[in-house]
């Protein structure tokens, strides 16, 4: 099974290299498809000097959003399967091996590996907040996280408008057509918190922004969930401050976009999709696997 790996990157002089060397241990085969949005810094003169010694690594140039530079990377790539990572991140030996084990072994569209946060404690350890979705969860992070190609073309891959959780978006999406997550805990990424306080600030806002646009696609997604049980066993400062910052963002995204900026025509494709899966008799839901 030939593997793609999409890496969107922007100035990560100090972290590419770390990545590819990780990336270049791993069990083929497979290719590199890196996606520079245009860096500022050292990022693209670092992958070009890896491409000279590793034939398997290709660097293409594409501005705009993270969904942009990988369906961008997936138009580019040659594998039956897209893995996805980000290029401050480090794959552990096994990761491939794991993935390509898991889409052998079992039924799946889409494995979803273990994250590992690694950096400053009181950032690394906040948890992430989970959405569920046909009893799969949809917020598994896009720098771990495999597709068979065919079910990623088949819902017109990342939707371009969002800022983040634009892998939510894609997640639910492939959910609800009927697609099979699997979370496989020995496919590990070691994956970098924010290393200083304006990082941390800046990714919290985001992240409320992109939850708002979420609601602006797909409704009132977090309708069901109450506030207490989203944050039970998590108060801490950071949580409250991370909190804080997401709901500017959220705000702001109230005001700034609008329900028509997406691409709306995904709720009809996935509509049609999710009938031609199921079939004459509807089918049987399937519920969440873990490997």
């Amino acid at each position: 099974m030939f593997i793609s790996i999409i890496v969107t990157v922007r100035n990560e002089e100090k972290r590419i290299g770390n990545l590819l060397d990780s990336l270049m241990v791993q069990d083929g085969p497979f290719d590199v498809v890196i996606v520079d949005a245009y860096s500022e810094d050292e990022t693209c003169a670092i992958v070009k000097e890896y491409s000279e010694h590793h034939a398997d690594i290709h660097l293409h140039m594409k501005g705009g959003t993270r969904g942009v530079g990988r369906n961008y990377g997936v138009m580019k790539a040659k594998g039956d399967v897209v893995a996805f990572v980000d290029g401050d991140c480090i794959a552990n030996p096994n990761w491939l091996r794991e993935i390509r084990a898991t889409f052998k072994e079992d039924e799946v569209d889409v494995v979803a590996g273990k994250t590992i946060m690694l950096g400053f404690a009181p950032f690394a350890e906040l948890d992430r907040v989970e959405l569920t979705k046909s009893g799969f969860d949809v917020t598994f992070p896009s720098c771990n996280l495999a597709y068979r190609r065919e079910l990623f073309n088949s819902i017109r891959g990342f939707d371009p408008q969002f800022m983040t959780a634009e892998d939510i978006d894609l997640n639910f999406r492939a959910v609800s057509t009927g697609g099979i997550i699997t979370y496989r805990k020995d496919a590990i990424i070691y994956a970098m918190a924010r290393d200083t306080f304006m990082g941390f600030f800046k990714q919290a806002f985001w992240n409320g922004f992109g939850r708002k646009q979420l609601t602006l696609k797909h409704g009132r997604l977090w309708a069901r969930y109450s506030f207490r049980e989203m944050i039970k066993g998590k108060i801490n400062t950071w949580a409250m401050i991370r909190l804080f910052f997401g709901m500017i963002g959220y705000m702001v995204c109230k005001v700034h976009d609008k329900r028509e900026m997406f691409r709306l025509s995904d709720q009809e494709l996935v509509e049609q999709l999710a009938e031609e899966r199921a079939g004459p008799d509807g089918g049987d839901e399937a519920g969440p696997q873990t490997s």
